[in-house]
C-alpha cells in the first residue's frame, strides 16, 4: 500500500461513535475495559476461529478473514462473511440488542468497500448480528454510507497525523463508555475545548 497510513476498519466505528475516543485509542494507546467491552470480547472469541470456516446449510462461511483496501489504505478483518453463490456477504457481530447504530453501520460498509476490491464482485448488502436479542439487522450500502466511509477514513487519518486530541462531547455517550477515566469528559470539557481552539487557530497550512 506504499506510504499511505494504514486505517484499521474498526477505528471507523470508534471515530463514527466519539472521535475523542478514536484518538485516546489510537493517538494515546488509552484503553479500559467496561462491562460492555468485555462482553464484545468474549463475543468476538467465538467468531475469531477461521479453522470453523466451511459450509452452512448450503453457504460458505468464511470466518476471522483478512481484509484490505488498497486506494483507502485500509486493514482488518470481518467476523464473518458469508459467499450468497460468489457475492460476499459480511456480518458483523456485537453484543447488544437489536438497535441501529450509524457507527456500526460505518464499519461493516468499509468491510464490504474491502470485500469489493479483493473479489472484483459488488456487495450491495450485509447484517450486523444483535447477540444480545440473537437477531439479524440488515444494512444495505448506499451511496451516503460509502461515502461517509471514506471521509470518516481521511478525517482519521488527519486525527492520526495532527496528534491533536478533539474534546470531550460530555452527552449520553459518556455513560457506556469505558474511557470514561482516561477522557473526564465532564471535567476536561471546557478547557480541552479551548486548546483544541487554539490549535486550530494557530495552524499553519503546508504550502508545497
Amino acid at each position: 500500500m506504499g506510504d499511505v497510513e494504514l486505517i484499521h476498519i474498526s477505528s471507523l466505528n470508534q471515530y463514527g461513535y466519539c472521535p475523542r475516543r478514536c484518538a485516546l485509542i489510537y493517538v494515546e494507546q488509552s484503553f479500559d475495559e467496561n462491562i460492555y467491552t468485555m462482553r464484545g470480547n468474549d463475543l468476538h472469541e467465538r467468531t475469531d476461529k477461521p479453522e470453523e470456516s466451511g459450509w452452512e446449510e448450503g453457504i460458505r462461511v468464511e470466518r476471522a478473514l483478512p481484509l484490505w483496501h488498497t486506494q483507502l489504505g485500509l486493514i482488518g478483518k470481518a467476523d464473518v462473511v458469508e459467499f450468497h453463490g460468489n457475492t460476499p456477504y459480511p456480518v458483523e457481530y456485537k453484543s447488544g440488542r437489536l438497535r441501529k447504530f450509524t457507527n456500526d453501520d460505518l464499519q461493516l460498509c468499509a468491510q464490504a468497500i474491502c470485500l469489493e476490491e479483493m473479489t472484483g464482485k459488488e456487495v450491495s448488502k450485509g447484517a450486523i448480528f444483535h447477540h444480545g436479542s440473537r437477531r439479524r439487522r440488515e444494512v444495505v450500502f448506499r451511496q451516503d454510507l460509502r461515502g461517509l466511509v471514506k471521509e470518516t477514513v481521511q478525517n482519521i487519518r488527519e486525527l492520526l497525523s495532527s496528534q491533536v486530541i478533539p474534546p470531550p462531547v460530555n452527552d449520553q455517550r459518556c455513560s457506556n463508555c469505558s474511557l470514561q477515566e482516561s477522557c473526564m469528559p465532564s471535567a476536561g470539557g471546557k478547557q480541552d475545548q479551548t486548546l483544541f481552539a487554539q490549535k486550530e487557530l494557530f495552524q499553519i497550512p503546508y504550502l508545497s
